[in-house]
């Protein structure tokens, strides 16, 4: 079944850029505000709001000026916040997990018809490359949460250091105003481990910890 599955989306990727204009391609830029968090990873936990912005291509696929693929490059900021109660008012209350990419997505886009004004929808993989992670004031009693710290009370190895590398599927949907004006709202979920080294936390969980993020987004393609 799953080299069914396979052969299908590749005959499917074959067929599709067999017919990409790609003299017909646009170019534009994006941005937008991100709600993040990491599923699994830090306890306790809570969002992350930050930002995305970059540049896409908008590439025809096919003669019907309906479908399209959207390749993006983005400074994408992730990641997750918490409050240990049993420090508050001390350094360690409020933790930030901060960690930021060059993110690459491939978009499928489909326009509803073709009209100039219409909704869209969008799906394909994410890659996230991590240009830097950020942690501040983590919890006292969980200090390897800073990937720069050690605790000699967990096993070696526990570390609260973020993946160089994860990926994700995205999905979205959004409106168009005449081709150029697009708002869209994405998801995308997060399909590797963030932080693979909690794994061996004394007392934690085995469970993948993948980031899942929420956006809002606001783009501009040129003529």
């Amino acid at each position: 079944m799953k080299k069914l599955l396979l052969a299908s989306a590749l005959t499917l990727s074959a067929l599709s850029f067999a017919q990409v204009q790609w003299k017909s391609t646009r170019f534009g830029l994006t941005a937008g505000l991100n709600y993040s968090r990491v599923a699994n990873a830090h306890n306790p936990s809570g969002p992350r709001y930050t930002f995305q912005g970059g540049a896409l291509a908008l590439i025809p696929v096919g003669k019907s000026n309906q479908f399209f693929i959207q390749p993006e490059v983005l400074y994408y900021g992730a990641g997750e916040t918490g409050k240990d109660k049993d420090a508050k008012g001390k350094d360690g209350y409020d933790a930030v997990y901060a960690n930021n990419y060059l993110s690459v997505p491939l978009y499928f886009k489909g326009y509803f018809s073709e009209a100039e004004s219409e909704f869209f929808g969008l799906v394909g993989p994410r890659f996230n490359f991590l240009v830097n992670q950020n942690v501040k004031n983590a919890p006292i009693g969980r200090p390897y949460y800073d990937p720069d710290v050690t605790d000699p009370k967990q096993p070696a190895g526990v570390s609260g250091k973020a993946n160089s590398f994860n990926w994700g599927i995205g999905l979205g949907i959004g409106y168009s105003y005449k081709r150029q004006l697009e708002v869209a709202l994405k998801y995308d979920l997060g399909l590797s481990d963030t932080y693979p080294d909690l794994k061996r936390e004394t007392g934690g969980t085995d469970k993948k910890k993948s980031e899942q993020v929420l956006a809002l987004t606001l783009s501009y393609i040129f003529k």
